[in-house]
């Protein structure tokens, strides 16, 4: 006898959404009618159309919830995200023990389909990862997480593995960043089964508008109660309150934050290419104060310094660099005096709002600054933080060639960096030195050079040339706390060999200087080697947003190649990768990093044509030496991991092993 086949059952892979509303029951017993027809508004105003706008189908509804289905990740955390944020705003008004609040559970799995129905684990792992979330929380698998990191403008607080109900495996969960309880409690809560107290509708942390390009995966912020609350970040809270401006700007980079500039460099008006560096030092000391003030965006040094010697529209340069303000101005010599010619325009229309001459000695440079800075103050309309000012009357220095060397030093210091340049720099600081001992922009350019020789392999000495560094970065910061290129200059000694003890430097360098392009790209790169890299873009990505022009720009997009191909994400890393070539071929850290995510993807062809290239910049690469770089960087056991597999990817690309 044949026995018959069965009908062939339909499967497919698709993202699980699964919504109820917490209490349910309890609020039914309150008030049957209401609630229903409450229900009823919610599923019809937010749920239902923010579904349907991501090209989600709902398979059923349970009275109180319904199961979805999407054909993409990304869609289905969109929709959740859109309709959290609307249930929101439509319940804010509700008592809190009345008001209705959904959990939501998202997976990907590979399903039964019926008609009217879908079966399978894939659906039971999101309805128990609805469980776990809070009352207006979303929970996603790490399936799903790994699917929209970087892709839907929220950021996450990882659970941990989760032992969930009648599923045989533990799954790793992610709970989208909510106002509420910090990812510590929400992990612990998640242990217990249970996010929050019972009716705690917390907001989601998001802006619904789309974001665009490069910029997807940094941090968004949301309309709540009238106003704009910003994100924290995930786990350990990687960029903080007071970068707020930093972030929101990073996520909407067509909107211009209303004090948002940059400094283009000051002209020479000696007619001596010598003294340069005297106009650059002024350009540079009047970014970082402006830079310091609260609620200020600024345009990093970096990429001001592009337009120098070069006839700049205004209006374009406010829409290319995402701004509303310039200010542009020269300097001129005469013996021991100083002139200063300031203006502020604003790039809407091209305009001067403002001008003003200074006149003073060089002995008194410092205090003209100030003067400077505070009279765009008061034309921005910013109150300036005077118990902090970066330079304070104990720290101005009293000899003035004290100062000319420091300025040539930090001239030199900005140079495209080699050894030979690195060292003229470092005797301009120790001629400041003799000079004025205690001369603290000097202190901090040698403690500069000094770090640059550990890093880029230049010293003879590193051990203690490490600790000379660091004993010359603390009497900076000792003699003034407020200095945020002496919290970077440590943080990138100690990220060579112990990242985890760099991340408080760079911290602190932002608390400082929220505006420092440098300290959020040098904070990504350290969140990598710390074994953090799904952490690392967005203060890379504030980087390049702030600092769009930046020379070191190739380096950050390298950055984010480098977090990608961490986390396997190898065609979102290739592109950065490229992305990082093209500004600068003749860095050899993206070339390694795209000839692995050939080999890991089988692009043998493409591996080869980078592998030539590779070879021409960097004739002794081999995958036993870089091996050992990696592992001389960092000794975290996922950081390891991680960049093992990238040596694999070299191996499968056919690099030379030694």
């Amino acid at each position: 006898m044949v026995q018959e086949r069965p009908d062939r059952v339909e499967r497919r892979l698709s993202a699980i959404l699964v919504a109820d509303v917490t209490g349910y029951s309890r609020l039914m017993h309150q008030d049957e009618e209401v609630t229903h027809a409450k229900l009823t508004a919610l599923l019809m105003e937010a749920v239902h159309p923010a579904i349907a706008e991501h090209g989600g189908r709902i398979v059923k509804n349970t009275g109180d919830g319904l199961l979805a289905e999407f054909p993409s990740a990304v869609e289905a955390v969109r929709s959740a995200v859109q309709f959290q944020a609307r249930v929101h705003e439509l319940t804010i008004g509700d008592a809190e023990d009345r008001r209705i609040a959904f959990r939501v559970g998202i997976n990907i799995g590979d399903i039964i389909v019926e008609p009217h129905d879908i079966f399978g684990d894939g659906v039971n792992i999101a309805a128990r990862l609805e469980g776990i979330a809070e009352p207006g929380g979303i929970c996603v698998s790490a399936s799903a997480y790994d699917q929209v990191q970087g892709k839907v403008g929220v950021e996450f607080a990882d659970l941990g593995e989760q032992n969930l109900k009648n599923i045989d495996r533990a799954v790793r969960a992610y709970a989208v960043v909510r106002d509420g309880p910090g990812p510590a409690a929400q992990a612990e809560c998640a242990r217990r089964g249970a996010l929050s107290r019972p009716g705690h509708a917390g907001r989601m942390r998001v802006r619904l508008m789309p974001v665009r390009g490069v910029l997807a995966s940094i941090v968004a912020v949301g309309a709540v109660a009238g106003g704009l609350v910003l994100l924290k970040m995930i786990r350990t809270d990687v960029l903080r309150e007071g970068q707020n401006t930093q972030k929101e700007a990073a996520v909407r980079p067509d909107i211009a934050p209303r004090l948002s500039l940059v400094v283009l460099p000051f002209a020479n008006l000696n007619n001596d290419p010598e003294q340069d560096y005297f106009a650059d030092g002024i350009t540079t000391d009047l970014t970082t104060d402006l830079a310091q003030m609260p609620g200020t965006f600024v345009i990093g040094r970096g990429t001001a310094f592009t337009y120098k010697n070069k006839q700049v529209d205004l209006k374009t340069l406010g829409k290319d660099l995402g701004i509303r303000w310039a200010v542009q101005g020269s300097v001129q010599r005469a013996g021991d005096q100083v002139r200063m010619n300031v203006s502020l325009a604003d790039l809407s229309t091209g305009r001067d709002v403002w001008s003003d001459r200074f006149d003073s000695d060089r002995t008194n440079l410092a205090a003209l600054q100030e003067q400077v800075t505070a009279r765009l103050a008061r034309s921005l309309n910013v109150q300036l933080v005077q118990a902090e000012s970066r330079r304070s009357q104990m720290d101005q220095s009293r000899n003035p060639d004290a100062v000319d060397f420091s300025m040539r030093g930090w001239a030199k210091l900005y140079e495209p960096r080699i050894r030979s340049t690195n060292a003229q720099a470092k005797d301009m600081f120790d001629s400041a030195l003799r000079l004025d001992p205690d001369n603290v922009d000097a202190m901090l350019g040698k403690a500069w050079c000094i770090a640059h020789d550990v890093i880029y392999g230049w010293s003879t000495s590193a051990v203690e040339d490490k600790k000379t560094a660091i004993k010359l970065l603390d009497q900076v910061i000792a003699k003034r706390p407020a200095t945020a290129n002496a919290y970077i200059g440590k943080g990138n000694i100690l990220n060579y060999g112990d990242p985890q003890i760099a991340l408080p430097e760079y911290d602190a360098a932002l608390e400082v200087d929220p505006n420092s392009p440098v300290a959020y790209a040098s904070k990504g790169i350290a969140l990598i080697t710390a074994g953090r890299a799904r952490e690392a873009f967005a203060p890379v990505q504030i980087a390049l947003r702030l600092s769009p022009k930046d020379p070191a720009a190739s380096t950050w997009r390298f950055f984010l190649c480098h977090a990608h191909v961490h986390l396997h994400q190898y065609s979102e890393g290739i592109e950065e990768c490229r992305r990082s070539i093209n500004l600068n071929k003749l860095d050899w850290f993206p070339y390694v990093d795209l000839i692995s995510a050939y080999g890991a993807t089988g692009k043998s062809e493409m591996a080869q044509q980078m592998v030539a290239e590779l070879n021409a910049i960097r004739p002794d690469f081999t995958v036993q030496w870089f091996q050992r770089i990696g592992y001389a960087r960092s000794s975290n056991p996922q950081f390891r991991r991680e960049y093992d597999d990238i040596v694999e990817g070299l191996r499968r690309a056919g690099v030379r092993e030694q």
